[in-house]
């Protein structure tokens, strides 16, 4: 959501040239550059930065001797219900926007966004995509007073339903959230609109402070709740005799903060008194899944947080982890405010983990149709983020009514093994049958075959699909080729569970994302089409899926006229780059199928 399209280029600007202009606007952007013929993509840490750079920028600046025009880079398969407004005026009434948006179709949310600009920006969701664009049609421009709206796509990530929704639409939707969609007080843009509830702050805190935390009558824990806008669950009943709590902090990323402060604060105050301990360290509970990004490349991002905060973080051991306790501990230790400092950032940092998944699982799914993802077994652990009823840590909590399957602990095995049977889809033996080959870690090969072979038919049979090893060419191979034949649902849960495997079974460190090189064959005829027309085709294919995709030259075509496209990623950037490279192997079929059915064309000899 935060990767920003910088259009109207000239030819003559240079990737330093952006850079400069970024530097000299104070924009992070800076080192996130992709530079094209006549456009470029930036990245920016996160959706404030996004805003600021499109206000700063877009229509504003001049750079070569041609306007910039800035906006979010959202692919056209990727437009849905979700529009961003800007520029509001800050004293426009909610009453007076609810019923201007409501004049183009059914308003399912809208939510204030925090920037440092004056005027207020809104993220709105309509019904449908179609009440969507018409709504960017008409309020684009829209004048209201001195002030004009404008209004961006944005990438839709509330398609997975909040824990609490009492009811669940087809596609994973959530009927209207009633809070959400009532007008708010008659004043301007300055109070809460919508507290979000999808990504709670998990604290882990001494059982010898739950007391001081709650307060008499409860009075203690309702004040931080009332003064924050807060939601807190404390585990107090569960795990009996343990020497730690888990504490869940549901509201924005203001309110949880605002929460972890004040319960820190709390924790300071006992300990100093009772002198029980020294110093109280913060410590965060956060999925494995999301933990690896975190760290960042060799630690980078953990350093960064350490040296801009003044605190030390560490890490529990993959080694602590369980099926029904997918959480490891993220300790901070230092001052209460650079303790707070560093869970503003660390929170941060997941929270865009977590919304990068759903945006990739919510394309998935309409790259696979009728793919059920609810239902692999294949998420549950890996997304997870307990849910507001969750219970202690190390027992399976029971999803409440209307949760989202791949979002609970509905399969606490999740990526690692085998679902119930329930949740194995049927096959469909119509299915196309798709052949792909996967490069593991030659020592990961005993992991994924398993003993007497059990894990490799398990997996067979849960995929639906035929999975072979091939034998090494030499003993010195540091990969081995798996061969993966069935339909794209097949597909899709095979490589998934290898995935998983290999990180399960430490072949990457906490520190890495599971990257793997996997090989498709395509029809020599398609080949030119996935490289496009001076490698345009190739270089929107890894700029959507943020996957390496290579089609080497020189290839000589095997016995089937087929070569070979090799495809680099963690596992949704290589779905992603599967399915497209399917899609349009299908066109050329589908283009020569149409031109033998029309017949060759007459040929006309002169004598």
């Amino acid at each position: 959501m935060n990767k920003l399209y910088v259009g109207n280029l000239s030819p003559s600007v240079t990737v330093e040239d952006l850079k400069q202009l970024f530097g000299e606007r104070k924009l992070p952007g800076a080192d996130q550059v992709l530079l094209k013929s006549g456009y470029a993509f930036v990245d920016f840490p996160d959706q404030n930065w996004a805003i600021k750079a499109i206000e700063t920028l877009s229509g504003k600046v001049e750079l070569h001797g041609k306007v910039l025009e800035v906006d979010y880079s959202v692919p056209k398969k990727l437009r849905s219900r979700k529009i961003q407004i800007r520029n509001i005026p800050p004293h426009l009434q909610w009453e007076v926007l609810d019923g201007l948006l409501a004049q183009y179709g059914t308003v399912e949310n809208v939510e204030q966004v925090n920037t440092d600009t004056v005027t207020a920006v809104v993220n709105v969701t309509y019904a449908t995509k179609e009440e969507a664009r018409v709504a960017i049609e008409k309020l684009t421009g829209h004048q209201f007073e001195d002030y004009s709206f404008r209004v961006s796509y944005i990438l839709d990530m509330d398609a997975a339903p909040p824990p609490q929704a009492p009811r669940m639409r087809r596609g994973g939707r959530s009927s209207r959230d009633q809070d959400g969609a009532q007008p708010g007080p008659s004043g301007g843009f300055g109070g809460p609109r919508h507290k979000q509830h999808d990504f709670p702050l998990r604290m882990l805190v001494p059982t010898q402070f739950v007391g001081a935390i709650i307060g008499k009558e409860g009075l203690t824990i309702k004040n931080v709740t009332k003064q924050t806008q807060s939601k807190v669950d404390i585990h107090r009943k569960e795990n009996a005799g343990a020497a730690e709590k888990p504490i869940t902090i549901h509201s924005t990323p203001e309110g949880c903060s605002s929460a972890c402060h004040m319960i820190l604060h709390i924790m300071q105050k006992e300990a100093s008194e009772t002198k029980a301990m020294e110093e109280v360290p913060l410590k965060i509970l956060a999925h494995n899944s999301l933990v690896g990004r975190l760290i960042g490349k060799e630690g980078r991002n953990l350093k960064k947080i350490e040296d801009e905060t003044g605190t030390k973080i560490t890490i529990s051991s993959l080694q602590d982890l369980t099926i029904y306790n997918p959480e490891r501990t993220i300790t901070v230790q230092g001052s209460l405010e650079a303790c707070c400092k560093a869970e503003g950032e660390i929170m941060r940092k997941l929270r865009e983990a977590y919304e990068n998944d759903i945006a990739a699982i919510n394309q998935q799914t309409n790259l696979i149709p009728g793919l059920s993802l609810s239902s692999l077994g294949i998420f549950s652990s890996g997304l997870s983020v307990l849910p507001p009823s969750a219970g202690p840590r190390g027992a399976p909590p029971a999803p409440p009514q209307g949760y989202n399957p791949f979002l609970s602990h509905s399969h606490p095995s999740g990526l690692y093994s085998v679902p119930p049977a329930s949740a194995i889809l049927h096959q469909h033996s119509a299915a196309e049958q798709e052949v792909v080959y996967l490069f593991i870690p030659t020592q990961a090969v005993g992991a994924l075959i398993g003993k007497k072979g059990q894990h490799i038919k398990q997996l067979a049979r849960f995929a639906g699909a035929s999975i072979k090893i091939a034998p090494a060419e030499n003993p010195d191979v540091t990969e081995r080729m798996v061969i993966i034949t069935g339909p794209p649902e097949a597909q899709f849960k095979a490589q998934g569970r290898i995935f998983g495997k290999l990180k399960e079974e430490n072949f990457f460190t906490a520190k890495e994302e599971v990257k793997l090189e996997t090989h498709i064959k395509v029809p020599s005829t398609a080949a030119g089409r996935v490289i496009g027309k001076g490698g345009k085709t190739v270089n929107e294919l890894q700029n959507l899926t943020s996957a390496e995709v290579i089609v080497p030259r020189d290839q000589t075509p095997d016995e089937n006229d087929e070569v070979f496209v090799k495809i680099s990623g963690h596992f949704f950037a290589s779905q992603t780059a599967q399915r497209k490279i399917r899609e349009i192997i299908q066109q050329v079929k589908q283009q020569e199928h149409k031109h033998q059915q029309q017949g060759p064309p007459s040929m006309h000899h002169s004598k």
